[in-house]
């Protein structure tokens, strides 16, 4: 059986416009952010690089409508974008935002809030924490998926991210 190549996330490179002050100073670089994919249904989390461009293995083949309502029976996702940063002690998790999608691959509509996904990535960027609009099921998975990725990285992370993931075991 063929294995798939494993994507890990981006580590921060070198500033590239460092030492200038001129064009793209101040420009933010998507070389430290990654896309996962959560899918609540199957209690799962993937880096899916596709959604860069909303050409993941999930939104391939939908057509995107403008509301919830207009795709019944619709499987639930999210699109969380993951920034690295470093500091002294090492790379961590910067900013973290999810954005809800939902999928019916039988009719191949889905739902997504495109404005929502370009301004989520941007906060991410800016290292914003934004995942108090997640389920606690949703929030266990990508908590399981960040530490398992790398503990190092998660524990240098914030306590704010720490206790937006957290959840109560019932």
């Amino acid at each position: 059986m063929e294995q798939k190549k494993k994507v890990g996330f981006n580590i921060i490179k070198n500033d590239p416009t460092d030492g200038h002050k001129g064009f793209g100073k101040g420009a933010l670089s998507l070389e430290q952010v990654s896309p996962v994919i959560i899918d609540v249904e199957d209690d799962s989390a993937h880096i899916d690089i596709g959604a860069m461009h909303a050409r993941s293995a999930v939104e391939k083949g939908i057509k995107f409508l403008k509301t919830k309502e207009e795709v019944p029976d619709a499987k639930p996702y999210w699109l969380v974008w993951v920034t690295v940063d470093r500091k002294e002690e090492g790379p961590y998790y910067a900013g973290v935002t999810a954005c809800e999608m939902t999928v019916n691959r039988d009719i191949r509509r889905g739902y997504k809030s495109l404005p929502e996904h370009v301004n989520r990535m941007d906060k991410s960027l800016k290292r914003h924490i934004i995942v108090d609009v997640m389920d606690d099921r949703s929030k266990a998975i990508l908590r399981d998926f960040l530490v398992s990725h790398n503990e190092d990285m998660w524990n240098l992370s914030s306590d704010e991210l720490k206790n937006g993931l957290a959840v109560s075991e019932a």
